[in-house]
């Protein structure tokens, strides 16, 4: 049967052997080609998400999920049903919520994947301000993941991802936080372009291989420069750059501010002029309308106004 375009009028009757409370593991194991993680995300154990499914199962009477290797693969069935599904769920949540009150001190956590050099500029705030509503709320710093911001987004693991600016597709909402700019640090006492693409590097990364975001700048200006050292974070740069008097370090400027910089390093502006960096909080288009994610949204907005 095609259950996408198969028109019939309502028979409210049909509803009293529908248990709609399935529909939101369906989507779960959907999104997550795990049992175990959709019981997880819904809070329930894996053996009621298991019992759960088997009676969606009979409900629908197709299989729905088959396991392959570790995944639950989706049914041709369970691919078509799956956005229908989820627009209804949406449908449903946005009638219910918008119309109850939310209530701040109702914040019980608050879980944001953040770059581990980005976290001391935004955790102690987002911590400071949101107990004031709850001082029992709980905060969970996740370290990210670049690879599954989307995944994570929609599968609600985390509420919002704050990371530096890029286009994630149109199921991902982004907004613009803090604007910032690159700096130079140096034991290096003078600074121009020439000293600057002249001398040797170390770049901060905590991908494996990739090209630097500022290196990316520099090359659409057809410049480049040296880079002798990658490590995964500022704090090793800077002591490495200890000892080596003519090496440098780029890094955004809000960063410096959070690391102990030794008296015998310089900061300066970059002499090469490069585009600001935008950093700000991601979040999936289908909590737009959701009072508490739109409330969180709003507050973390305010904090760095």
């Amino acid at each position: 049967m095609n259950y996408i375009h198969h028109k019939a009028t309502m028979d409210l009757r049909a509803f009293h052997g529908i248990d709609i409370n399935l529909y939101p593991l369906f989507i779960a194991v959907f999104e997550q080609k795990s049992i175990s993680k959709a019981a997880h995300i819904l809070s329930i154990t894996q053996s009621a998400a298991s019992h759960a499914l088997q009676r969606l199962r009979r409900q629908l009477q197709d299989d729905l999920f088959v396991r392959t290797g570790a995944k639950m693969q989706p049914t041709p069935l369970s691919e078509q049903i799956y956005p229908e599904i989820k627009r209804a769920l949406i449908t449903i949540q946005n009638i219910s919520i918008p119309h109850q009150v939310f209530e701040p001190k109702a914040v019980q956590s608050l879980k944001i994947a953040v770059h581990d050099e980005i976290e001391p500029m935004v955790f102690p705030k987002l911590v400071a301000h949101f107990q004031q509503f709850n001082p029992e709320i709980q905060f969970s710093s996740i370290k990210l993941d670049r690879k599954n911001i989307i995944a994570d987004l929609a599968a609600q693991q985390v509420d919002f991802v704050i990371d530096l600016e890029q286009v994630l597709g149109e199921k991902i909402k982004f907004e613009r936080l803090i604007q910032d700019q690159f700096v130079v640090c140096t034991q290096q006492t003078e600074m121009s372009e020439h000293i600057y693409l002249a001398s040797p590097h170390i770049g901060v990364s905590s991908r494996r291989t990739g090209v630097l975001i500022e290196d990316l700048y520099l090359s659409r200006k057809q410049l480049s420069r040296q880079i002798f050292l990658r490590c995964q974070h500022y704090s090793t740069a800077l002591q490495i750059l200890q000892q080596y008097p003519t090496a440098m370090l780029t890094l955004p400027q809000n960063i410096v501010s959070h690391l102990q910089i030794e008296h015998t390093l310089n900061i300066f502006n970059v002499p090469v002029k490069l585009p600001h960096i935008n950093m700000g909080m991601y979040w999936h288009k289908d909590l737009e309308e959701n009072k508490r994610h739109r409330f969180l949204r709003n507050e973390i907005s305010k904090i760095f106004a």
